[in-house]
């Protein structure tokens, strides 16, 4: 390796900051520091070659680099990847070990010989460092991307099929919230994307929320969209978000948000201890949220006896009506908590099921009724799942083979009455 390049940057920058302006300084520093990463890598290389790692125990480059230099594994990668560029690339080299382009530049560089090829890179070499001297690395990798497509069109439908290979979307309930993680296809992926970026659009000059703010609002202005206009999903009745709470801790909540507003710095006042409210998919939520909700929800009454929604006549209509009507629906989706009642299953929308089929005479009756998610439902027609009992002894749930399947009880207590 030539040291050259480098001692010169660093006498550049020995003078700049000894007599320059704070912005001199700076894109002095920035380029001593780009040029000693690229001779870092370029060293690297020849201990690569020399193997000389292994006398200090490491099985690996990257492994010497991450003890040895003490770097994080992303930054070790970064390093050892872009060994082989400075041997392969010499314009790439030059300007990297002045300090004229960084070690995410070089990495970019690295990318194109791992999906480009030597030869086409050699070929452009001199364009793609006019464009990494003047302009950032994701500039950079929109280039080396472009001539990737323009060379390899086959690729894109590969990416494609393998994107649906690997798409899946969760939203996991915290005790703070909800976290989301996933992989979208191209299409829907792009889909979601054109809608949150309409909605998170700023509103005007005086729009002062952060990008993440407002991607978040676009997100609940989306969902309040199709929940509040969207079309009816189960028989009329449309999906919504459903919250559970008995009379007396609707009442002590109630009470306990208005004494903290009235005296919020004041010895607040102790929530009393009831049976917290329960956010169907969330889990338990606090007096404040239920206010909230509240405040914004249409409410519907619903007497229960031990925890079970009790039985009277208009909500058994026996065998003459085949689809439960609406209060049966809400009944037996509040007996339930707002969850599919397969064990294990924790899915929000649900569908009505008759545990007696009612092609089998089984009766419309809402201890006979059950919710069960798309899912769940469609494994019980296929008779992969099976239900016996009622929702007065418990219903039960069990395989094809026989095996009972067993929900997880829920931990906690109830107050006595």
């Amino acid at each position: 390796m030539n040291p050259q390049p480098t001692i010169e940057a660093m006498r550049t920058a020995a003078r700049v900051l000894s007599s320059g302006d704070v912005r001199e300084k700076l894109h002095a520093l920035q380029e001593v520091q780009d040029a000693v990463d690229a001779a870092k890598s370029m060293l690297l290389a020849e201990l690569q070659a020399s193997k000389e790692f292994e006398l200090d125990g490491a099985s690996t480059l990257n492994a010497w680099v991450r003890n040895q230099l003490r770097l994080k594994p992303g930054q070790a990668s970064i390093l050892v990847r872009n060994v082989q560029v400075l041997g392969d690339l010499s314009l790439v080299a030059e300007a990297a070990l002045a300090g004229k382009m960084s070690a995410a530049h070089v990495a970019v560089f690295a990318y194109g010989l791992r999906h480009i090829g030597l030869e086409s890179m050699r070929e452009f070499e001199a364009e793609f460092v006019e464009v990494a001297l003047a302009r950032a690395p994701g500039d950079l990798f929109e280039a080396v991307k472009h001539l990737q497509d323009v060379l390899h069109p086959e690729d894109l439908d590969e990416k494609y099929l393998a994107g649906m290979e690997k798409e899946d979307f969760s939203i996991d309930a915290l005790p703070d919230g909800f976290h989301v993680t996933g992989f979208l296809n191209t299409v829907t992926g792009s889909k979601l994307k054109k809608a949150i970026d309409a909605l998170s659009a700023p509103k005007d000059a005086d729009d002062k929320r952060t990008g993440a703010e407002r991607r978040v609002q676009a997100v609940d202005d989306l969902a309040s969209a199709f929940l509040g206009s969207g079309l009816p999903a189960d028989k009329g009745v449309k999906p919504h978000m459903s919250v559970f709470v008995d009379a007396e801790t609707l009442a002590a909540a109630a009470e306990h948000v208005e004494q903290t507003t009235k005296k919020p710095y004041l010895n607040p006042p102790v929530m009393p201890a009831t049976e917290p409210a329960v956010l169907a998919g969330h889990g338990a939520i606090g007096p404040q949220l239920l206010m909230m909700l509240t405040c914004m929800a249409a409410v519907t009454p619903i007497v229960m006896k031990d925890g079970q929604a009790v039985q009277s006549q208009i909500l058994n209509v026996g065998t003459a009506m085949y689809s439960p009507n609406l209060r049966q629906r809400k009944g037996v989706i509040a007996r339930q908590r707002g969850e599919c009642a397969a064990p294990g299953c924790k899915q929000t929308h649900l569908e009505i099921h008759h545990s007696v089929w009612w092609s089998m005479g089984g009766p419309t009756d809402i201890d006979l009724l059950v919710g069960l998610c798309t899912r769940c439902h469609h494994l019980v027609h296929r008779n992969l799942l099976r239900i016996s009992g009622d929702a007065v002894a418990g219903f039960v749930f069990t395989t094809r083979d026989g095996r009972r399947l067993r929900r997880r009880r829920r931990t906690g207590y109830r107050r006595a009455a």
